[in-house]
């Protein structure tokens, strides 16, 4: 007698000398001969310490054995083949891993299966499915090898140590019925236990099985409390629509009289997406009134890399979208962009209608109605050099508002104004290196405006007008050296002539200007075309940056504007006004930590802020904090008649042991009071996600009262939802 250590011998093969040898012990030259070469999709290969032919048409195989079959690979200790019955009496340890994305793992102690794995019987077994559902279950059967049966079983994707057996959750089951096809898990006497208590009871339920992602059927459910509609829950359900579209329903019932049905729709084209949302409400805020909301998202990509979206928001009443969480959003635009962006061409335009929702702005006398497209060409021309642009542009705006012109109140005239302006901006620069290092600029700049105005006699029906604008800049920048450090101190002045008239626009474009370091050097900074800055000026900086091998940088800013002549074209508190501008500082700090500072303010000669803003961030492996201040003085002619005095706060935090929370809040230091704070408390494992959420809004109007909210979600793991993104997996300890 003999036996050969690691042969490898095809099934088929085996089984052929078993019969034609009786029993004899195979060599292992000829035990890995066949008479007849098998198909490759039909072959299995078994490796083994030990192998035995019988007389009695038995093949057994001892120590290490594994089998690959179909790329399923068995591992065990014994096998027995008996070609009487067709049959594989394996004896465990026992491990089966199934091919395919999902890679499903069964492990037993005892089995008895059919020659091509698909078809028999474990005993004391357990599956892992798509390496997070776990399946214990006394007595596993498989069929075809679509359907596993499994009896007495107990499922969870908690990890399960042996010094702690009890899972955080598990479902305990008369039988679990998987079918691989449909990857459906259907459960018969199920009972839901946490932390190894009661909790539900089902008596038949069905789930998806961790490998689905899209699946109709039953979505995880949330609670969600409100001062305003009392507590309800939320209760989705998923319908796929094909491979490209599904629908979503989402009914939400509370303690009040509050009922609500949600959708969300959702489409993928070949070239694009479209996504509806919506929502039918019916509650004691507003009794006896139909209460709703339908946003429309679409894009779609078009022939010459063109771009195309579509947007549209619709809302029963002011207070609708806040009442019930879906946005704050107080301005709601519809409309079509297009737009194609290239490396020397940009193409843009947006048309469509804002409706506000904010309390004392009527839509009827705003600019509601508007329409803006842009065309911007590079080039950079041989003979002259530098680089030249040519700016297109097309505003178009309208008011809801008529006003009779014979007898109407001249106060009052705008409320119907509508405006049309055509522009074309052409500009040059090109830059010099002079000696010293200093580098110098020209830049030429001609912009051509054609409005018509209507329904306003402050105002010229039809508006022509030209500015020609000459620029030249110097900077000179000194760098410097110093151990591990390296320091960049850049003075720059920039003398800008433009003619001291022009003909007067409407200035619909933006009533607030902004005045920082992004703008300080730029030939206007107004924000659109239909004001342009005028006058002889000089933009003077300079700035400061230190560098560190540490990995931290510090820079700061300074720079103000001086005009030849006070134009009256800024505002009071705009930090523009007068001849000379507020000095503008600007500072920045990054740390190699995560940290990062960063301040601007604007201020007079005297000290006197006008605006001063401050935001501090921090990002580590366990804490994240945002920051940030906000003052700006009273300025009408901006619309503010009071001065903005704000703090925000963001915040994020790691506790350990799965737990994680933040908190975010807003103080209106003017109105001394809250605007809105919110608090998150979150506890994932690999297994579960908890999200609890409390907020409240202080604020108020005639349509939004303050309200305290209240939300709990749960998302169990290996039922159609993955972990949460860096979840903490339970350690087993000896």
């Amino acid at each position: 007698m003999g036996f050969f250590r690691s042969a490898p011998v095809t099934l088929l093969a085996a089984l052929t000398l078993c019969t034609a040898l009786g029993g004899a012990y195979v060599p292992r030259a000829l035990a890995q001969t066949s008479t007849a070469a098998p198909a490759v999709d039909e072959a299995a290969t078994l490796l083994a310490d030990r192998i035995l032919l019988t007389a009695s048409d038995q093949l057994i195989a001892e120590g290490a054995v594994e089998i690959y079959y179909r790329s399923n690979r068995l591992s065990a200790s014994r096998l027995i083949y008996d070609k009487t019955t067709d049959r594989l009496t394996i004896e465990g340890p026992i491990r089966l891993i199934e091919p395919g994305e999902a890679g499903n793992v069964l492990l037993a102690d005892q089995a008895e299966l059919s020659r091509d794995l698909q078809n028999g019987i474990m005993v004391g077994a357990r599956m892992v499915m798509a390496r997070e559902l776990q399946l214990a279950a006394a007595r596993i059967e498989r069929k075809d090898g679509r359907i596993t049966t499994f009896s007495q079983v107990v499922a969870s994707s908690c990890e399960i140590c042996a010094t702690d057996p009890t899972p955080l959750w598990e479902i305990r089951a008369r039988k679990i019925t998987h079918d691989a096809d449909a990857r459906q898990l259907v459960f018969d006497g199920a009972q839901f236990r946490v932390m190894g208590a009661p909790v539900f009871y089902f008596p038949h339920m069905r789930m998806p099985d961790p490998t689905v992602e899209r699946m109709s059927g039953f979505l995880m459910s949330s609670i969600r409390t409100t001062s305003n509609l009392g507590t309800g829950i939320k209760v989705p359900y998923f319908f796929t629509l094909g491979d490209s579209a599904d629908l979503t329903l989402e009914p939400y019932l509370s303690t009040s009289e509050t009922v609500t049905l949600g959708m969300r729709y959702r489409r993928a084209f070949d070239k694009g997406t479209l996504e509806v949302n919506g929502a039918y409400s019916r509650d004691d805020i507003l009794k006896d009134e139909d209460r709703g909301y339908l946003f429309m998202d679409a894009r779609f990509a078009l022939p010459a890399d063109f771009n195309l979206g579509l947007q549209l928001r619709l809302t029963s009443d002011d207070a609708y979208l806040v009442d019930y969480d879906i946005t704050d959003d107080d301005r709601l635009w519809s409309g079509i962009t297009l737009d194609r962006v290239r490396r020397d061409e940009l193409i843009w335009a947006r048309f469509g209608n804002t409706h506000s929702l904010r309390e004392g702005e009527s839509n009827a006398t705003e600019p509601m109605l508007a329409g803006d497209a842009q065309w911007v060409q590079v080039f950079r021309p041989g003979l002259i050099g530098g680089e030249a642009t040519l700016e297109w542009q097309l505003s178009a705006l309208r008011r809801a508002a008529d006003t009779e012109l014979d007898g109407a109140d001249l106060d009052l005239i705008s409320d119907g104004r509508d405006r049309v302006r055509a522009s074309l901006v052409a500009d040059w620069r090109r830059n010099w290196l002079l000696n010293g290092g200093i580098l110098a600029t020209t830049e030429t700049e001609l912009a051509f405006d054609a409005a018509v105005v209507n329904q306003d006699p402050s105002y010229e029906t039809t508006i022509l007008r030209a500015l020609p604008s000459l620029g030249v800049e110097l900077r000179w920048p000194w760098v410097k050296t110093s151990g591990a450090a390296a320091h960049v101190i850049e003075p720059v002045a920039q003398l800008i002539w433009s003619r001291d008239s022009l003909e007067e626009l409407p200035n619909e474009d933006s009533w607030l200007t902004e005045f920082d370091e992004g703008n300080l050097f730029a030939f206007s900074r107004f924000p659109g075309g239909d004001m342009r800055e005028r006058g002889l000026r000089a933009n003077l900086g300079l700035s400061w940056t230190r560098n560190d091998a540490a990995g931290w940088s510090l820079g700061v800013t300074a720079g103000r504007v001086v005009h030849a002549e006070d134009l009256e074209q800024f505002s009071t508190g705009s930090g523009l006004s007068g001849t000379r501008s507020d000095w503008l500082v600007a500072a920045h700090l990054t740390g190699a930590n995560g940290l990062m500072l960063s301040n601007r303010a604007l201020f007079d000669d005297d000290l006197n802020f006008s605006r001063d803003e401050l935001r501090l961030a921090y990002a580590g492996e366990r804490y994240q904090i945002g920051a940030g201040y906000l003052w700006m003085e009273e300025n009408p002619d901006e619309g503010r008649d009071d001065a903005i005095s704000e703090l925000q706060l963001e915040s994020g935090w790691g506790l350990g042991g799965g737990w994680s929370g933040t908190f975010d809040a807003r103080y209106d230091f003017t109105a001394d009071r809250a605007s809105r704070a919110s608090l998150g408390l979150q506890y994932a494992t690999e297994c579960v996600t908890v999200d609890l959420s409390l907020s409240r809004r202080f604020t108020s109007s005639s349509s939004v009262k303050p309200e305290t909210g209240i939300g709990l979600s749960v998302q169990l793991a290996g039922f159609g939802a993955n972990a949460a993104s860096g979840a903490e997996r339970r350690v087993c300890t000896r």
